[in-house]
């Protein structure tokens, strides 16, 4: 661990990220890349360049891609681990984490978030505000896991699924990658090919 932290992304995501990164007090200084020129400082932090200027902060900081979009997440985080950048995984300090729970790099855990025994979490994913994870559940790498999504044992989420706000899984379900399931969804068996899912219980609305 470096000094330095360097979050790509100062908007809203990156605003909760860095709070994140303050309240785990590891780091000297922490500032921010972003591509729009327009933001000069987000949570009072400085904005020191675009997202290519990474590479030039290589050997003195660590990083987290603090962007939204499970796609654009995963293609900036996969350049970054390819030219030896430390990524690093951000939990905030009130988060419950059972025995047994592997979590990895590039991945964020909110405030309030309860992870229970035996979990996997793969890289880059977003376990947001007040979620939790019941024990034996998969989370495979860039998921985005909104707030408040309540996820039983036994569950497999796909690389890449987007799970909206207040949605609920049941146990022993799995969701292929790539789904974008509903604010509130819930989902009771299988979904086996990728959509948008909505309704309770899910039904797909695209293809």
């Amino acid at each position: 661990m470096k000094d330095k932290l360097i979050i790509i992304g100062a908007s809203g995501h990156g605003k909760v990220i860095a709070d994140i990164a303050i309240k785990m007090n590891k780091w000297k200084s922490i500032t921010f890349l972003d591509d729009d020129e327009s933001i000069k400082t987000s949570m009072g932090l400085e904005v020191i360049g675009k997202t290519a200027d990474a590479f030039t902060y290589k050997d003195e900081a660590d990083f987290f891609v603090a962007i939204g979009n499970n796609a654009i997440r995963e293609k900036v985080q996969e350049i970054l681990i390819e030219q030896g950048l430390s990524v690093i995984s951000l939990i905030h300090p009130s988060v419950v984490i059972g025995t047994d729970v592997e979590i990895g790099i590039g991945t964020a855990v909110m405030a309030g978030v309860v992870i229970n025994s035996s979990t996997r979490i793969g890289k880059s994913c977003i376990i947001n505000t007040s979620s939790s994870l019941d024990h034996d559940t998969i989370i495979e790498d860039y998921v985005h896991i909104s707030p408040g999504v309540r996820i039983a044992g036994s569950v497999t989420i796909g690389k890449g699924t987007w799970l909206g706000i207040g949605s609920v899984v049941s146990n022993n379900v799995n969701i292929f990658s790539g789904c974008k399931v509903g604010a509130g969804a819930v989902v009771v068996k299988d979904i086996i090919e990728p959509g948008t899912y909505v309704g309770v219980p899910v039904r797909r609305v695209d293809r």
